[in-house]
């Protein structure tokens, strides 16, 4: 793997060891994006993308959004932005999988539209054939997300996630709504980060509004997930993602 996401991984480990050392349930979603993180360093290594030096510096910059967010919420619970302070607040008793939904809703609602328009400049926007490569690239993570579904659904078990007969009965179609969510939510992350670069030629305070927005959506977003009961299937239903409103 490339050095950035080498120590990305000594990170996320780093961190990993704290919060189950504390017994946190924030590390039910850390170990699986950790894991996840592995996967998308391997697809890198394996030629996946178009533009293996550009993922890698967006997979950095993305995940640094999130793990802001956990020092920040280790410090402080108060100090998250809302849609963290959301995924970190959930009852501890919830499954494990339930802690994992609630973290990946805030990370790619809030985070993903940001770090997109971090990594992808004023230029590249106005390259209608960088920004193809950079969207194709965007939605190739789905293949190693989807790839990851079973193999995370039994690290959940081995971490104290009881399966009912149901849920063993359900587990195909989570796989298949898996794939709707994923699309789904890719789209609406890319329509939400078209919106973000127009705010930044627009000026800083324009860009900190629209952000504002952004938060108040997904942490909308993510309380509505917290209600509980048979979110993924739900979710391939009702949508996962959200959408700024017009500018």
């Amino acid at each position: 793997m490339t050095v950035p996401v080498d120590e990305l991984i000594a990170r996320m480990q780093g961190l990993l060891d704290g919060l189950e050392e504390a017994g946190d349930p924030a590390r039910f979603f850390l170990a699986t994006y950790l894991r996840t993180t592995r996967a998308v360093g391997a697809a890198i290594d394996g030629d996946l993308f178009e533009d293996p030096d550009w993922v890698t510096a967006w997979d950095v910059d993305f995940a640094d959004l999130y793990l802001e967010a956990l020092e920040a919420h280790r410090r402080d619970p108060a100090a998250p932005p809302e849609p963290w302070r959301e995924a970190f607040g959930a009852d501890p008793a919830t499954r494990p999988e339930g802690h994992v939904l609630l973290g990946m809703n805030a990370h790619i609602n809030f985070d993903l539209p940001q770090s997109l328009v971090r990594v992808i400049g004023p230029a590249d926007f106005a390259d209608p054939a960088v920004l193809a490569g950079r969207r194709r690239d965007h939605e190739r993570i789905d293949e190693v997300l989807v790839g990851r579904v079973a193999a995370e659904d039994r690290a959940l078990q081995a971490a104290g996630s009881r399966r009912t007969g149901l849920d063993r009965l359900l587990a195909v179609a989570n796989r298949r709504a898996t794939r709707v969510v994923l699309r789904e939510s890719r789209r609406k992350v890319w329509a939400n980060a078209e919106a973000l670069h127009v705010a930044r030629l627009r000026g800083p305070e324009e860009h900190a509004r629209r952000v504002a927005q952004l938060e108040r959506a997904a942490a909308a977003r993510v309380a509505d997930l917290r209600r509980g009961g048979p979110v993924l299937l739900r979710l391939a239903v009702r949508g996962f993602g959200v959408v700024l409103p017009p500018g």
